[in-house]
């Protein structure tokens, strides 16, 4: 039995959907939801719905019987949270029996020693002490989403151009679908115990190429800017973002223009078989309709 926590969010859907697609069927595939009135998705397809909660160990015990191998996809609640929750994850199912635990990491130079270390410390905290337990692990060290592009690229950029405090750093961004698919090879294939892997594209790209990339794709200019940091906060408070989350996406545009991103690291060819899709074909998917 494969288990996906974090199963309604957008990585663990692709996720259960490259299980699909790879042939493992539903009855053999839980989803871990904290709502069950959420599930109703995955019960339509067969998947058995586990439920559970981050901060409940009992019910994560009771959600992982019966699981051989288990997706955490990191927690989404408050940052100062997540490492605790995900040792009340891995504690459980090491008690429970799950032999085999692949966790969603995060991809950058140094976690420990980023702009961002405030929120990004928990994924090394977790990488950490899934190895200091008698479970095999994997890491999956995501790099960020393509698909953030549209959110943290600013309002209407085809007319307005691309604005963001992101200097000249580059990121291999890769998309969600394809992140899901090399989990989906790692949970349905041998020989992964106790690995780390680098999930990101081949090449990286600065806000300036992807510019230039949408140009093409458009047939008109596509600017980029670089505003300070408080008027791209301001922006996107006045878009509707909460204010500690546009700080929040600020942050990450300062980690790219230090370069803590361009890691220069994948090794998704060779869990895919095959080079991700390139970032030019995935804004192509986006913009050139």
């Amino acid at each position: 039995m494969i288990l996906i926590t974090g199963a309604t969010g957008n990585l663990g859907k692709a996720t259960i959907n490259s299980l699909l697609n790879k042939g493992i069927s539903a009855n053999n595939i839980a989803a871990l939801v904290r709502d069950e009135s959420k599930s109703a998705e995955f019960k339509s397809k067969g998947i058995q719905v586990r439920i559970g909660d981050y901060q409940n160990f009992e019910s994560l015990k009771s959600a992982f019987q019966d699981v051989d191998k288990l997706l955490l996809i990191s927690s989404s609640s408050e940052i100062a949270h997540r490492f605790e929750q995900h040792k009340n994850v891995i504690n459980a199912a090491r008690e429970t029996g799950v032999s085999h635990i692949i966790y969603t990491s995060f991809d950058m130079k140094d976690l420990r020693r980023s702009i961002m270390v405030g929120d990004v410390q928990y994924h090394a905290d977790t990488s950490d002490y899934l190895k200091q337990i008698a479970v095999h692990y994997t890491l999956m060290d995501n790099t960020l989403y393509a698909d953030m592009i549209p959110i943290i690229s600013g309002n209407n950029i085809l007319d307005e151009g691309i604005s963001i405090p992101a200097g000249n750093g580059k990121t291999p961004f890769l998309p969600i679908t394809e992140m899901a698919e090399a989990i989906a090879v790692v949970l349905t294939t041998p020989g992964h115990e106790n690995k780390e892997y680098v999930i990101a594209a081949d090449a990286a790209f600065s806000f300036a190429e992807i510019a230039d990339l949408l140009s093409d794709i458009l047939g008109k200019r596509v600017t980029y800017y670089q505003p300070e940091v408080d008027s791209y906060i301001a922006r996107l408070v006045q878009n509707g973002f909460p204010e500690d989350d546009s700080a929040y996406l600020a942050r990450f545009g300062e980690a790219i223009a230090r370069g803590e991103f361009d890691t220069n690291k994948s090794d998704v060819k060779q869990l895919l078989g095959r080079s991700p899709i390139s970032l030019k074909d995935f804004l192509r998917s986006i913009y050139g309709k």
